[in-house]
């Protein structure tokens, strides 16, 4: 009996724990986590994919626009192995409106973690690092990309442009404008599609209604909305759609049509009181030389 019954509480774990699996299967980090004496990335509980590396005593701190996610664990590991002085690096791949008031202020917390650390290097889009062109000393342009439609794997509401996303029975994961910069490049493409009726209908009725989701941190929500069912279409960068592709996840990628697509320039800044001038200096040199371009060419950005 009380084997029996040993038997039945297995099966129940093993169920429960196969759920549990197949509930976070598509769950970040989607990169490599750093070697460590113990991981514990717990799916859905303990997940931080957004910090990167060394956060104690770093000899370079970067901050990344988050939509680069997908290029840190080649792009570090090259900067590494070409300038092997630098091996404590801590990276940050959030909102790049976040990171600027981060920048600002001074601090960021999350959960229960409180960063104070200050970027040696800013990467942004060219709007927001000529907003805030006080900060840095030098600046760099080192890679461009486009937009594009995620949708789930079949396309099985069969979006094929822009228009289709006023549809009423359209669900969209949508970048929020307030801080994700690509928001607002997708409104300008909304405009150049439909004017202002299709922008009307996707950012305000459609968000009234709630078959408009504002994300907090698209490159990371607007994929697992998809992956997960609870979105039909995100308008992304291209190389966000080309990575889920990539890594083999249930997604497609729709292209918008070049006279309503926008190309966005993404650009480095190394800031003036950075701890690591060196270093920030390096890196940007780094950023710049082909060996980085290959690396943003091969996760679908563009470098001319």
């Amino acid at each position: 009996m009380r084997t029996t019954s040993f038997f039945i509480l297995l099966s129940i774990f093993a169920f429960q724990l196969t759920y549990a699996q197949q509930n976070h299967r598509y769950d970040p980090p989607w990169n490599i986590p750093p070697a460590s004496s113990v991981q514990f990335t717990v799916p859905g509980i303990n997940n931080t994919p957004d910090l990167y590396g060394d956060i104690e005593d770093p000899q370079l701190v970067i901050f990344f626009a988050g939509n680069q996610f997908m290029c840190i664990d080649e792009l570090l590991k090259g900067f590494k192995k070409k300038y092997p002085a630098y091996q404590r690096i801590f990276a940050e791949t959030l909102p790049p409106g976040i990171l600027a008031k981060q920048i600002i202020g001074g601090s960021l917390t999350m959960g229960n973690l409180r960063i104070t650390h200050k970027p040696d290097v800013y990467t942004a889009g060219k709007s927001r690092i000529a907003e805030m062109e006080n900060y840095f000393d030098r600046t760099e342009v080192y890679a461009y990309n486009k937009l594009a439609l995620m949708v789930p794997e079949g396309n099985p509401k069969k979006i094929h442009a822009l228009g289709d996303l006023a549809k009423k029975n359209i669900r969209i994961s949508m970048p929020n404008p307030a801080w994700e910069g690509i928001g607002r490049q997708i409104e300008a493409a909304y405009r150049k599609a439909g004017g202002e009726p299709l922008h009307q209908a996707i950012m305000q009725s459609k968000v009234k209604d709630n078959s408009t989701y504002l994300t907090r941190i698209h490159h990371r929500e607007s994929p697992l909305r998809i992956l997960y069912g609870q979105s039909d279409v995100a308008p992304v960068w291209y190389s966000e759609a080309h990575y889920q592709k990539m890594i083999n996840h249930p997604v497609e990628l729709v292209s918008i049509a070049e006279e309503q697509n926008i190309r966005a320039t993404y650009m480095a800044g190394k800031l003036k009181q950075a701890r690591h001038p060196q270093a920030a200096a390096d890196f940007l040199d780094y950023l710049t030389s082909e060996e980085a371009k290959a690396i943003y060419n091969k996760y679908g950005f563009e470098t001319e």
